[in-house]
């Protein structure tokens, strides 16, 4: 147990220094500006998503649907993709234009929460496509609206979060995580019964316990949950693949250092030599 609780810390402490920020907000492959300009840009076409959405159902004498909508995981998560976005673009912002990006400033347990918060938007989306065409897509495409919506809530968002992992320069998602993720799993099956509780509706036909048997509906949950540790770990490989090879065959780094604030007209963030490199941990 006191490793346990040792291997933890050492994790929590990982993920909140200076360098894991920088990597965070910094890219191998972009400039920082062009990273911060991807990142508004998916922001806003998320939460054109989502609003035209509600607008349109409410619109179309289903305002109660919209309503009860943010009782399912996919919406939710789509929600926390735009969101996730929208601050992610602050802080490269921050980074590029001031020279220390916005999470810098913020409480260490904040900066843990942000990583949370960066794990669940390339983890959950694989998991809501995976489900969704898997289980759920009988009518994906009975109209033009409905074509584009789940197009772009079951499909763009793994879009979204492959850039977040192959476009950043984003440190291994520490295993730490992997237990955060598995208790918002957790607290979300809680909210999908406590929807049926106060609305009578099942979101998820598979959480149906009238349909279906208690070992059915067991076998789904836990189904999802070993699929989204599954994720988990091929995302987190897919980092570190991605980090060793940007350092060993193209021997590039992300850009690391704080901007000169007494020079903000000859130091220019994309450009200068990085004093922090952001290095490939053991797997």
């Amino acid at each position: 147990m006191a490793n346990l609780i040792r291997a933890l810390r050492k994790s929590y402490e990982e993920i909140t220094t200076a360098e894991y920020v920088l990597c965070l907000n910094s890219s191998w492959i972009l400039p920082t500006s062009a990273l911060f300009a991807w990142r508004l840009l998916a922001s806003v076409y998320a939460f054109t998503v989502l609003f035209f959405h509600i607008g349109w159902r409410c619109t179309h004498d289903a305002c109660e649907a919209a309503r009860q909508s943010f009782s399912y995981f996919t919406v939710l998560g789509y929600w926390g993709l735009a969101f996730y976005f929208a601050f992610a673009a602050a802080h490269t912002a921050t980074y590029r234009w001031k020279g220390r990006p916005w999470l810098l400033d913020w409480p260490s347990c904040m900066r843990w929460l942000h990583s949370v918060f960066y794990a669940s938007v390339t983890v959950f989306p694989y998991v809501v496509t995976a489900v969704y065409w898997g289980v759920l897509s009988g009518e994906a495409f009975i109209s033009t609206f409905s074509t584009w919506s789940n197009i772009s809530q079951h499909a763009l968002n793994s879009v979204l979060a492959f850039s977040e992992i192959i476009l950043t320069g984003s440190k291994p998602h520490p295993w730490i995580n992997a237990a955060a993720l598995v208790v918002l799993l957790a607290c979300y099956l809680g909210l999908a019964y406590l929807t049926y509780a106060t609305e009578g509706i099942y979101v998820y036909s598979f959480l149906d316990l009238n349909a279906n048997s208690s070992g059915i509906v067991a076998a789904y949950c836990i189904g999802i949950l070993v699929g989204t540790i599954l994720v988990f770990v091929i995302v987190r490989y897919l980092q570190w693949l991605r980090m060793w090879i940007v350092e060993t065959k193209l021997h590039r780094w992300q850009p690391g250092p704080s901007q000169d604030s007494q020079h903000p007209k000859t130091i220019d963030t994309e450009m200068q030599e990085p004093k922090i490199l952001c290095k490939t941990s053991a797997p």
